[in-house]
Formats: C-alpha cells, structure tokens, sequence
C-alpha cells in the first residue's frame, strides 16, 4: 500500500467551497485515526476509513481514534522564503496504555461527514506496549504548521 504525508486534494477544493470550519467560533470537530502499514492513505483519500485501522480490540485505542482540540486557530506568517502561509494546528494527542503499532494517521472533519484533511506519514512503524503512545504536532508557525497552505 502506500502512504504519502499531505493535506488531501479534497481538503483543498473544501477549505475554497467553506467545507471546513477551523475559526474560533463553533469550531467543526476534527478527528485523527491510526493505521497500520497496509493503510493506502495519499492526496486522494477523500475521507475517514476503518480500513487498515489500528485494532480496537483491547489494545488502548478506539475506532475513530481521537479528538482533537484545535490550539491555533487559522492565522498567517511569511515561512522561510517570505512567502504569506496561512496555517492552524493541534494540541498534542496521545493514547494511554496503548499496545500496538501504527504507520501513519488520518486528520478528518467529523462534523462534515469524516471528510479528510491531512494524511502522517511516521516514516517507519512505531510501537508501543502497554505505554503511552502521542502524536506530538510541530510547532504552529507558517514553517512547520502541520496544516499550511501557502
């Protein structure tokens, strides 16, 4: 399968149509779900699947994975070559007494039918066993953001 670290083609077009509600007032709740390296997850994935999801069964983590609670609310910065970057972002997650091993995550609108808004890649499988696993997001600037659009 394959895995591409991006912010969906789908989420592009939406965010220009107002799909997605990112803004301090009656925020859309976003999600963000765990896969295994199986998942097949790119700039075409329209929306959230339980296909190739981390197993629920026991393990720490639920189907759906996690909400996530919006810390910077959509703003913007000149990123590294002066060019104006419009970003938001995420407070960390986590999951605890986690067992299991995840590729990759899927940020989704739960709010407007699962639709996606950006795909992890973590590079290589990461473990955890009867641990505490977290998705520690970059810093929220126009360089790093982990949603940018510039």
């Amino acid at each position: 399968m394959s895995i591409l670290q991006t912010v969906t083609t789908s989420c592009k077009i939406q965010l220009l149509q107002a799909v997605h509600n990112f803004g301090p007032t009656s925020p859309n709740t976003f999600k963000i779900a765990l896969y295994t390296a199986n998942a097949n997850l790119n700039a075409d994935t329209t929306v959230y699947s339980a296909t190739n999801e981390v197993s629920s069964s026991g393990t720490g983590y639920t189907a759906g994975g996690n909400t996530l609670v919006i810390s910077t609310y959509p703003t913007s910065g000149n990123n590294q070559n002066a060019v104006p970057t419009a970003y938001i972002s995420f407070s960390n997650t986590s999951w605890a007494n986690a067992t299991f091993t995840a590729r990759a995550a899927l940020i989704y609108n739960f709010t407007q039918d699962n639709k996606s808004i950006a795909v992890l890649d973590f590079g290589a499988d990461k473990t955890v066993t009867n641990d505490t696993f977290q998705i520690i997001f970059p810093t929220a600037d126009a360089n790093s953001a982990i949603v940018r659009i510039s």
